[in-house]
C-alpha cells in the first residue's frame, strides 16, 4: 500500500484534469532532467530560458482566462502543476507563485486594460512575476511598510527597499506594496506593477544565500525614485492595496499548505521504501516494530491533514474559503510538514544527513513553510481571533 494512497475527491475526478498531470509530467521529465534542475540548485536560480519553455508548453496561466492568453481552467488545473512540480522534484521553479498567488491579483484586481497588457506575457514566460511585500525590518506587518508611491504628475514615483523576493533576480513585472498616502495607515496601501525592463532607478541586490530551496531564486529590489504611470496602479484606484491583500491571501496560504501536504506524501513514499530495503541487525528497518508504528502515526496525521485541505480547496472552488480557515491549513500542514520530513531523515540514519539523498534536501526546504505566507505565529492570532 503505497504511503500517501488517498481517494480522489469529487472535484478533481475529470478526465481532463488526468490528461493535464500526465502532460505536464511529460514536460517536466523532458525540460527538468535531475542533471538540469541539479545545475539550477548550483546556480542558485532556475534559468530565464526555462520560463519560456514552460510558457510555450502551456504551464504558466492555466487558470487564465482564454481572452488573455491563458489555459482558460480553474484552481484545479494550477494544482495539478503545482503537485507535479514537487512530485518531479522541479526544485525552485516559481510556479505556484506565478500562477497560484501573483497572476490571479491581476485577474481579479486588474482592468481590462491591465489585463490584456500583462496577462498574455504572464501566460508565454515573457514576464515572470513576483510580489514585493516584505521590507528589511518589517515582515507580516504589512500595515507598517515604509515604501512609498508618491503622485508625481500623471504617475507615481515608488522609493523603498524590499527583501526575501523570490524570484527576485528573473522578475520583470513586480507587483509593490506602496504607500500612496503615508498618514493613512493600512488604507494608504497600494499596489503598483512595476515593468523592471522600461524603468530607472530600479536595482536588483543580493541574490540571498538560505539554508534551503537552493535553486529558489530570493533576492533584495531596491525603488530609487522608480516612475511609474497611473496606469500601472492595480485596478486605478488608491487605497486598495491592503483589501486586495487580505482577499488574495487565503488562496496564497492554500498553497502553501497543499505544496507541503505534497512534501509530506513524497517524505513518506521515499521512506517507506527506503526502510523496506535498508537492513540493521540481519532485517530490514521496516521490521521492526518502533518503525511501523512512528509510520503508522505519521500516515495517519498525513491522511487526516489531506482530508483538510481537500475541503480547503473544496470551498475555495466554491469562493467559500475565509481567512481563518485558510490560515488553519497553513498552520497544521506545514507544522506536520517539519514533524514528518524530519522523522522521516531519522529513519535514513546517517544517510538521511547526507545531501545526496533526497530527504536531506526536503528536510532543509521544509523549514521556510512555517515562516513565508505569514509566520505561524500569525496564523496562530488571525485563528485566535475566532476564539
Amino acid at each position: 500500500m503505497p504511503a500517501h494512497d488517498f481517494p480522489q475527491p469529487a472535484f478533481m475526478a475529470d478526465e481532463e484534469l488526468r490528461i493535464l498531470s500526465d502532460s505536464v509530467g511529460k514536460f517536466f521529465d523532458d525540460h527538468a532532467p535531475p542533471e538540469r534542475t541539479a545545475k539550477w540548485r548550483e546556480d542558485g536560480m532556475v534559468e530565464r530560458a526555462f520560463w519560456t519553455e514552460a510558457g510555450q508548453g502551456g504551464i504558466l496561466g492555466v487558470s487564465v482566462p482564454e481572452v488573455y492568453g491563458g489555459g482558460g481552467g480553474d484552481f484545479r488545473h494550477d494544482l495539478v502543476i503545482f503537485e507535479q512540480a514537487g512530485r518531479k522534484d522541479v526544485s525552485g521553479f516559481g510556479a505556484s507563485l506565478h500562477n497560484g498567488i501573483i497572476v490571479p491579483y491581476i485577474v481579479a484586481h486588474g482592468t481590462e486594460e491591465q489585463k490584456h497588457r500583462w496577462l498574455p506575457g504572464l501566460c508565454n514566460g515573457e514576464l515572470i512575476s513576483a510580489v514585493c511585500m516584505s521590507e528589511p525590518g518589517v515582515g507580516s506587518d504589512l500595515q507598517n511598510i515604509r515604501t512609498t508611491a508618491l503622485r508625481d504628475g500623471n504617475g507615481y514615483r515608488i522609493n523603498g527597499a524590499k527583501t526575501f523576493i523570490s524570484s527576485g533576480q528573473l522578475g520583470n513585472l513586480v507587483v509593490v506594496v506602496a504607500k500612496t498616502d503615508p498618514t493613512m495607515g493600512a488604507k494608504g496601501v497600494s499596489l503598483l506593477v512595476v515593468e523592471t525592463d522600461k524603468v530607472e532607478g530600479f536595482r536588483r541586490g543580493r541574490k540571498l544565500d538560505k539554508i534551503g530551496q537552493d535553486a529558489a531564486d530570493t533576492s533584495e529590489l531596491f525603488f530609487d525614485d522608480v516612475w511609474v504611470p497611473t496606469e500601472n496602479l492595480l485596478g486605478l484606484d488608491e487605497g486598495q492595496g491592503f483589501r486586495q491583500l487580505m482577499t488574495e491571501l487565503p488562496r496564497e496560504r492554500l498553497v502553501i499548505a497543499f505544496q507541503s501536504m505534497v512534501e509530506i506524501e513524497k517524505a513518506l513514499e521515499i521512506t517507506v521504501a527506503y526502510v523496506k530495503e535498508r537492513k540493521a541487525f540481519g532485517k530490514t528497518v521496516f521490521d521492526f516494530q518502533n518503525t511501523q508504528f512512528k509510520l503508522a502515526d505519521l500516515k495517519t496525521e498525513a491522511m487526516a491533514a489531506k482530508t483538510f485541505v481537500n475541503y480547503c480547496v473544496d470551498q475555495l472552488l466554491n469562493g467559500k474559503l475565509d481567512t481563518p480557515t485558510a490560515s488553519m491549513a497553513k498552520l497544521l500542514v506545514t507544522e506536520l510538514q517539519g514533524k514528518v520530513v524530519d522523522q522521516c531523515l531519522q529513519f535514513h540514519g546517517g544517510y538521511g544527513y547526507m545531501n545526496e539523498y533526497p530527504i536531506a534536501r526536503m528536510y532543509r526546504d521544509a523549514r521556510v513553510s512555517r515562516i513565508y505566507g505569514g509566520a505561524n505565529e500569525i496564523m496562530r492570532m488571525l485563528i485566535a481571533r475566532t476564539l
